[in-house]
């Protein structure tokens, strides 16, 4: 039609151009090998991206909600669909409703008729949109009524005793043990399950298939419920029914197991389960003499078993958002379908890379073995949700084999979410989807662009592809962290490029060893220490960027802390667009962040004026817990007591300056003054752990050990009368008493008692730290040491509970009382009796909850309590 050739009908119909044509093409895409397929690429095809958008909100709506919330859902959007569905009955063959002149009749009917398609096609894009959201809210609904069908529910809002039998359909997992009060409450062994029958107190058995999910006690065999698999069937005999803590959750009910025994297996698991433990099994036997980290790491990055991973290890992982390593994702199945094809953008192309080519395999054979290494992921990694998100992203890589259009990867990332939340619609309501999805769409969106645009700025391509990866991933992602964890991460995107460098290797070869284990253990053992390597360096990567003073702040939480932190990384996009041609400011804002990351002294100083200069004595803010810093020279202090919390007592050192402690001191071993040693030790050097001569608990007293042995610190019991020095400080144990005397059989009785003095050119200050000793022990105390002095400052004993001797208060007569106490505490602390004891004594009463950490300056006079709240 166009005579002068600068419209080439082929190309406007998407056929592929002459070959002269593709030889220009070639020639001017300035790339050696030439455009791969320049006729493939066109406009973004987002004709699914509605359809998933729609079943993914009705999922989200309808899902463990009431039956009818869905049943006016499903008539709202049925009647939509049935209304545009008559629309395109009703279109007539002419819309212009009018006859047309001889001349003009053709050009207005193809008109007429252009405008008629355009309609009818907007109108089936609606239909097509109702219908999945439909299709999802129906499928949503039938999910649900497994909630509410059968008596479990009854049972469980009656918190009934029953004999059940239930079909394990998740990997059993041990909870963490969380601090109450001065206890660690003990872990759990906890498995996601199917009830099959129930039988009630009465006698009455119903078959039923109910989702719950079970507690089983650490004590006693636990190894046994750990070991259980996916499909095993068990009998649970007396166990307690209980309400799920929130409402909207997939599950019916708690099932809550008695007593110490292990489980009652009535049936074993099947042989696809069987097999997929044995390869797991195989993997753990391989690592079990691998370093610490790389122990615990290395099947977290496979195959997503993260029940290695101590509390410390995985904090660190949190604070840089290096979690999605250990969670199966997506990226692990790309990085083994890479070797099997290469990059994906090589996919379509006679130079592509991978395993593939080389064995001389067609793109389709090519597909079909990526396929089978999906699948064989998914029965290794379990058919759960996280899995089969991780096995839908991957796909897309083997569509883009299929196709060659990098384009395609937008529907096919639409048709997989759609698919998915037609499949198992509680995960409309999972972040880890959310984040997953968007996650993913990052990189197919963002990625290239912003790769494309750093490489026109001089930065090499390999770098700027993996840079623009974790920015594009991070930019979308962060918003949605900030919702569930009310903080930021500022040493994410560093961190995550970093690890990027080890996660291939450690995967590919931890996938080798797990191939390997069952036929030839030697060999996967060889495997599996080559692959800690890699995965030493991701731990040590974690944990360096943890340790960084700014590796996170605070920030709000909730929707509108995640709608401000979006509007913050919009407007840091744009600023970066502009940057390069504002280099001053550009050196200003990467001056300013790493300031924000190493917060040195003097400028945390300036700007909170906290500590006050010459602090020798802090009474940190860990919440219902107890730990003190006794400033012990240039950046060097004695640490009393730990806390329940390590990242509060990690924050508390952080902004003393504290990198070298000598002496760690743990008055006794409950858990609000231990469990937060991982803390203290995180990246200082520690000389020295002493503790009271009781050990008890002694789950916790194991804890210290363990805690202490993997960071290489001496520990070993006080003796009464011992005496250290260091800098000005110099300290006296005054409790347990010395033998013969037996040490108390309580823990908080048997409280290491600290008497400290501080003498130098502020003149002489004295400390007196009892623990948590009570009544009996502090009469005690005053009888084996009749010469107690008084002091200047007193850490109030166990919290300022009501159980004080006034002997002792009256003998120490402080002039500082300091109380550690945690926020709406539900043990009434402190106790208002004490509180008017010690003020009827004329001491300044001082408290954690209220006026935060407390900085205790001067002497004399000059004696002052700085609290950094107040």
């Amino acid at each position: 039609m166009n005579r002068s050739g600068s419209h080439d009908p082929a190309r406007a119909q998407g056929t592929p151009p002459a070959a002269g044509g593709r030889q220009a093409v070639h020639a001017a895409s300035a790339h050696r090998l030439g455009d791969s397929n320049p006729c493939q690429e066109g406009p973004t095809d987002l004709r699914l991206v509605p359809p998933a958008l729609a079943a993914w909100a009705a999922a989200a709506l309808t899902v463990g909600a009431p039956a009818a919330r869905a049943v006016v859902l499903l008539a709202v959007v049925l009647t939509g669909a049935v209304v545009a569905a008559l629309f395109i009955v009703r279109v007539p063959a002419n819309p212009a409703g009018r006859r047309t002149a001889p001349g003009a009749h053709g050009d207005e009917s193809a008109a007429g008729a252009s405008a008629a398609g355009g309609r009818i096609q907007r109108v089936t894009a609606v239909v097509t949109v109702l219908l999945c959201a439909a299709a999802a809210a129906a499928s949503a609904a039938l999910h649900s009524a497994d909630l509410h069908r059968g008596p479990v529910p009854e049972l469980a809002r009656r918190h009934a005793v029953v004999d059940a039998e239930v079909t394990v359909s998740g990997d059993p997992r041990r909870t963490r043990p969380r601090v109450r009060g001065d206890r660690a409450t003990p872990g759990a062994v906890v498995l996601d399950a199917q009830v099959t029958r129930v039988t009630a107190v009465d006698g009455t058995t119903t078959a039923v298939r109910t989702p719950v999910l079970v507690l089983a006690p650490v004590r006693g065999p636990t190894a046994r419920w750990l070991r259980l698999l996916p499909s095993t069937r068990l009998k649970v005999t007396g166990a307690r029914m209980a309400p799920p803590m929130q409402e909207g959750d997939r599950i019916a009910a708690v099932l809550r197991v008695p007593g110490d025994g292990g489980p009652q297996i009535l049936a074993p698991p099947n042989a696809v389960q069987r097999t997929a433990g044995t390869l797991r099994a195989g993997l753990r036997e391989a690592t079990d003499d691998l370093p610490q980290d790389a122990r615990a790491l290395l099947p977290g990055l496979v195959v997503g078993d993260t029940s290695r991973m101590g509390p410390d290890l995985h904090e660190a992982f949190r604070a840089t958002d290096l979690v999605h390593l250990t969670a199966v994702s997506g990226s692990n199945l790309t990085i083994v379908l890479v070797l099997l094809i290469g990059p994906p953008s090589l996919a379509p192309r006679a130079e592509r890379r991978g395993l593939a080519p080389r064995l001389g395999l067609s793109l389709r054979t090519t597909a079909l073995c990526g396929g089978a290494l999906t699948l064989a992921f998914v029965i290794v990694c379990r058919p759960e949700p996280s899995v089969l998100r991780a096995a839908a992203c991957g796909l897309i890589t083997l569509l883009a084999i299929g196709t060659g259009r990098r384009r395609s990867l937008i529907p096919a990332l639409a048709a997989a979410v759609l698919l998915l939340v037609l499949y198992d619609p509680w995960l409309g309501r999972s972040y880890g989807f959310l984040l997953s999805v968007l996650a993913t769409g990052a990189l197919l969106t963002l990625g290239p662009r912003w790769s494309a645009g750093m490489r026109r700025r001089g930065v090499p391509p390999r770098l700027a592809e993996v840079l623009a990866a974790a920015c594009a991933a991070q930019a979308v992602c962060a918003p949605v962290v900030a919702v569930m964890a009310a903080r930021v991460s500022l040493v994410a995107i560093p961190c995550n490029l970093l690890a990027e460098l080890a996660v291939a290797p450690a995967t590919v070869l931890g996938f080798a060893a797990l191939a390997v284990a069952p036929a030839a253990m030697p060999v996967a053992e060889l495997l599996a220490r080559v692959a800690g390597w890699p995965a030493g360096w991701i731990a040590a990567v974690a944990r360096t960027g943890a340790s960084l003073p700014g590796a996170e702040i605070g920030w709000p939480g909730g929707w509108q802390g995640g709608a401000l932190l979006a509007l913050v990384t919009a407007a840091v996009v744009l600023a970066l667009r502009r940057a390069p041609r504002h280099p001053w400011l550009s050196l200003a804002c990467v001056l300013l962040l790493l300031l924000a990351l190493l917060r040195p002294a003097p400028l945390t100083e300036f700007l909170h004026r906290w500590p006050p200069d010459g602090w020798r004595f802090v009474l940190c803010d860990v919440g219902q817990g107890d730990a003190t810093v006794l400033a012990a020279g240039e950046g060097a202090a004695v640490v009393v007591d730990a806390g329940p919390d390590p990242a509060r007592v990690d924050r508390c050192l952080r902004d003393l300056g504290v990198t070298r402690v000598p002496l760690v001191l743990l008055s006794h071993f409950h858990a609000d003054h231990v469990s937060g040693l991982p803390g203290v030790l995180r990246g200082r050097d520690v000389g020295a752990i002493r503790t009271t001569p009781l050990a008890a608990p002694g789950e916790r007293a194991a804890f210290v050990r363990r805690t202490a042995a993997r960071a290489g610190v001496p520990v070993a019991a006080v003796r009464a009368g011992e005496r250290y020095r260091t800098g000005p400080l110099d300290a006296w144990v005054l409790w347990p008493p010395p033998p013969p005397e037996p040490v108390p059989a309580e823990p908080n009785d048997a409280s290491v008692t600290l008497f400290v003095r501080y003498e130098g050119p502020q003149g002489e200050l004295t400390l007196l730290l009892p623990g948590d000793l009570e009544p009996v022990a502090q009469q005690a105390l005053l009888r084996f040491r009749p010469a107690l002095p008084a002091v200047d400052v007193l850490k109030v004993p166990h919290h300022g509970s009501a159980h004080q001797d006034p002997g002792l208060l009256r003998r120490a007569a402080p002039r500082l009382a300091l109380v550690p106490v945690g926020r709406d505490n539900p043990y009434g602390h402190p106790a208002p009796v004490t509180l008017a004891v010690l003020e009827a004594l004329g001491a300044v009463v001082l408290r954690t909850d209220r006026d935060g950490a407390i900085a205790v300056t001067g002497s004399g006079t000059e004696l002052e309590a700085v609290p950094r709240r107040g």
